[in-house]
């Protein structure tokens, strides 16, 4: 008898601890598009965004010019020239495709790097109002089932942290 009343109450301990607990739900996505930093953000990346886009219209304009080129040659032409052209065309081509790449992969890099500084602000408000208001979880709130009465939206609190209306 003792035993199982010994039992009950170690299975009772972790749930009267559980049932302290406080949880709350922030949707950081919200709050990041709400930050005034990102419209900075946002612009620069639409600057360089910009740059390359004309880069690439120019070299595709060359492209299109040499393929035209490379068309309207005669049968007279000797087929040595023919075939120069058509390493062109095709070192051009290739040469396209790498600028892409390459673009795509700097213009990532720099939203990483413009954007790492406010997600960091954002989860260090985030931490404070955890710390603040008790709470034991904070769970990200974008696509949630079922939010529990319990559960506290806590997307108000780090918003005035940030100092976002």
């Amino acid at each position: 008898m003792i035993k199982k009343l010994l039992f009950a109450i170690m299975l009772a301990l972790p749930m009267m601890g559980f049932a302290q607990s406080k949880f709350g739900v922030i949707n950081s996505q919200t709050l990041m598009e709400n930050m005034p930093e990102m419209k900075d953000v946002q612009t620069q990346l639409e600057t360089a965004s910009k740059k390359y886009e004309d880069e690439f219209k120019g070299l595709q304009d060359e492209f299109q010019k040499k393929y035209t080129e490379l068309q309207s040659m005669e049968e007279s032409t000797p087929q040595t020239i023919k075939d120069r052209r058509m390493q062109e065309v095709r070192d051009l081509s290739e040469k396209i495709e790498q600028f892409r790449a390459t673009a795509t992969q700097d213009l990532q890099r720099q939203q990483e790097q413009l954007i790492a500084p406010i997600q960091q602000k954002v989860m260090t408000a985030i931490q404070s109002v955890g710390d603040e208001g008790s709470f034991t979880f904070i769970f990200e709130n974008q696509i949630p089932v079922y939010v529990g009465k319990d559960a506290v939206d806590v997307t108000p609190l780090v918003k005035t942290k940030l100092g976002i209306k």
